[in-house]
């Protein structure tokens, strides 16, 4: 099993960056693939970001692409996914997830998720 909790999340203005953080545990835990997903209030959860194990492939959503960056550093056990130029629309609770398949990250269906943080951009 792996657990997955996220921070790093809190109230900005547009035009502003955040930096979010994911810490994973766990017995089965030694680097998964992993993403970023969003779900604002009465829409959706839809896939943000994700990364290899070795963080040598990203992918990314187009609402995100050159604003946001996903990132990884598995002697520490962490996913960060930086978010720059942020915009209104970006107001969701923000995921982390893993699987032991990128193609299941990517795709949307990771097996683990953490409990989310509040990212709000006002205008």
């Amino acid at each position: 099993q792996v657990q997955l909790v996220e921070s790093g999340g809190g109230l900005v203005q547009a035009g502003d960056s955040l930096r979010l953080s994911c810490a994973a545990s766990g017995r089965t835990y030694g680097g998964y693939p992993t993403g970023w997903f969003r779900q604002a209030p009465g829409k959706e959860r839809e896939f943000v970001a994700a990364i290899t194990l070795s963080g040598g492939n990203t992918y990314y959503a187009d609402s995100v692409k050159g604003r946001f960056t996903i990132s990884r550093d598995n002697a520490k056990n962490m996913v960060y996914l930086q978010m720059n130029s942020l915009k209104p629309d970006d107001t969701a609770v923000y995921f982390c997830a893993a699987d032991e398949l990128s193609s299941t990250v990517v795709g949307g269906h990771p097996k683990y998720w953490g409990q989310g943080t509040q990212v709000t951009v006002s205008s």
